[in-house]
Parts: structure tokens; C-alpha cells; sequence
């Protein structure tokens, strides 16, 4: 596998998986373009380099195939206004005619940006003809998607199959992340203090396995805790909460106690109907989770 940072893109199309699961308002306006933000500087040096960049994502959870309330559409205007002098493009299929011709036919300096990828089944399915009709488009295949790495999806681990070792590749926060999980796996010295948040249980259990061995406090947050707080007999209404990891938190609390680490959880919660409100310390005791009713979570430590 190459090297991000030391391979030349000139005359190359890059297909770059993001992770542009962004919250928008009722207006589809993106309220917290921290994602976006993150994956700026690996297109950036793809485009400094005579590159073009080819972007793919998934945007929350589509059941029905495409809706308005999911497609990337709405993320253009915020790449041009974050990626000022660049054409960006927008593909209305990830797959098909449009996007071929489209992907072909773009010029060094211009991103495409293609249509939300969970509009088709065969993305989660991790369906092997999907990942080969995406890997067509581009001639460098790029992971800079941090936060769905870890799903064996068509558009994460698929897909790579398609291209030689030399021309697939992290991305500049990929590695940046995957430097940083080393540090703390393999480097890390006591007392230390890990964060964790997310909102399934189920994707952190190997984390949270491999962190008892190193930290002596894990603070856990967002979604997931309520799996945890519920596992300690608390009462938590019609929070989040995944009924079949119980046990498993059960289990990984006992672990922790065992091993001497402390599991620090969220003392109080707020619930809102909107995730674009404004919170202040004096509204609830810290550390605490705001937990909107449209699936958004947060911790504040």
C-alpha cells in the first residue's frame, strides 16, 4: 500500500471515500461541517499536485432509496465555500452513466462529488460488483474515512480490491489517526485517561477491550453510554440504547473493576428537539450528554 504523503497525483483522478455524515437543519444546511473540514487537507494536496478528486460518502441512513433529506447535493456549496478557486461538480448517481461520464471527462483541479452511496443497498451489503462499478471511476483509490473504516462496506473494504498496491492509499487523516491509535496502543504511559463516544456499543468493543490493558479511566459519551447506564440498572426512558449489547457492557464494566480502571459515565442528561441550540455550563451539572431527539449526541467534559 503507498504512502499518502509521498505519492505524486498529477494526471491522476483520485476516488476518495469521506465521511461527510454532516447534521442539517430542517433547511439542509449544514450545522456542523467539522467532517468536511477534516478532509480538506488530503483533497488539497491531491489538487496541488495537477489531481482531480473524485468524493464518495454515505449520508445517514437512507431505508428507502434516494430522499431529499439525504442527498449530498446539499454539501456543494459548502466544499466550494471551503475549497475557494475549485470547481466542484455533483453527480446524481454514485454509479451508473452519469457518473462515468462525468468522473472521465473531469479535468485536474475539479472535484466531483457523487450522490449519497446508501441510496444503494449494495453499499452496506459490501456487494463486490457496487464496489467494482465505483472503483472504474477513479485510477487511485484513497480511505480518508475515519469514522466508517472500521464497516466492511463496499466503499471501505471492497472496493480496494480493484486497485494494485501502489495505487491504493490512507488519506492524511487517516494516517494522522492511525499514527495516533499507535501511539496510544503501543506508547502509552499511566495514568491515562482514554474518551470514547458513538453511539453503537457494538462498534467499540474492540476499543474498549484493547483500552483496559492501557488506560486507568475510560469517560464514555455520546449514544453509547446509555447502553452502559442501563446495564447498571439506571433509567434511561427512550434513549438510545441497544438491547443485545447489554450483557456485553455488563461484561466489560465487570473487566474494568477487575482490572482496576475506572468507567466514568454521564451524570445528567438534556433533552432537546433540535441539534443547533445553544448550551451553557450553568444549564446541567458536567460531564454530561445532550442527547437531541433526532439521534444526534454529544459529550461535554
Amino acid at each position: 500500500m503507498s504512502k499518502f504523503s509521498s505519492y505524486n497525483f498529477s494526471g491522476q483522478k483520485a476516488l476518495i471515500r469521506v465521511d461527510f455524515n454532516v447534521p442539517l437543519s430542517d433547511k439542509f444546511d449544514v450545522t456542523d461541517d467539522t467532517r468536511i473540514r477534516a478532509s480538506i487537507p488530503t483533497i488539497r494536496k491531491i489538487l496541488d499536485d495537477g489531481g482531480s478528486v473524485i468524493l464518495m460518502s454515505h449520508l445517514g441512513r437512507p431505508k428507502d432509496g434516494p430522499t431529499e433529506k439525504y442527498s449530498l447535493k446539499h454539501l456543494v456549496v459548502p466544499l466550494r465555500r471551503l475549497l475557494p478557486g475549485a470547481t466542484v461538480l455533483f453527480a446524481k448517481d454514485c454509479i451508473g452513466e452519469e457518473a462515468q461520464d462525468m468522473a472521465k471527462s473531469l479535468q485536474k483541479g475539479e472535484i466531483l462529488l457523487l450522490e449519497n452511496l446508501r441510496f444503494h443497498k449494495e453499499e452496506e451489503k459490501g456487494d463486490k460488483a457496487f464496489a467494482e462499478k465505483l472503483a472504474k471511476l477513479g485510477d487511485v483509490y484513497v480511505n480518508d474515512a475515519f469514522g466508517t473504516a472500521h464497516r466492511a462496506h463496499a466503499s471501505t473494504a471492497i472496493i480496494a480490491e480493484f486497485f494494485p498496491p501502489d495505487k491504493k492509499m490512507f488519506g492524511l487523516l487517516m494516517e494522522n489517526e492511525i499514527a495516533n491509535a499507535e501511539k496510544v496502543l503501543h506508547s502509552s504511559q499511566k495514568p491515562f485517561t482514554a474518551i470514547i463516544g458513538g453511539a453503537k456499543v457494538s462498534d467499540k468493543i474492540l476499543i474498549l477491550e484493547n483500552l483496559l490493558d492501557k488506560a486507568t479511566d475510560i469517560i464514555i459519551g455520546g449514544g453509547m453510554a446509555y447502553t452502559f447506564e442501563k446495564a447498571e440498572g439506571g433509567n434511561i426512558g427512550k434513549s438510545l440504547c441497544e438491547e443485545d449489547k447489554i450483557e456485553t457492557a455488563r461484561e466489560l464494566l465487570a473487566k474494568a473493576q477487575a482490572k482496576g480502571v475506572c468507567i466514568h459515565l454521564p451524570s445528567d442528561s438534556l433533552i432537546a428537539d433540535k441539534s443547533n441550540f445553544r448550551m451553557t455550563q450553568r444549564h446541567l451539572r458536567l460531564p454530561a450528554i445532550i442527547y437531541p431527539t433526532d439521534g444526534w449526541a454529544w459529550t461535554l467534559a
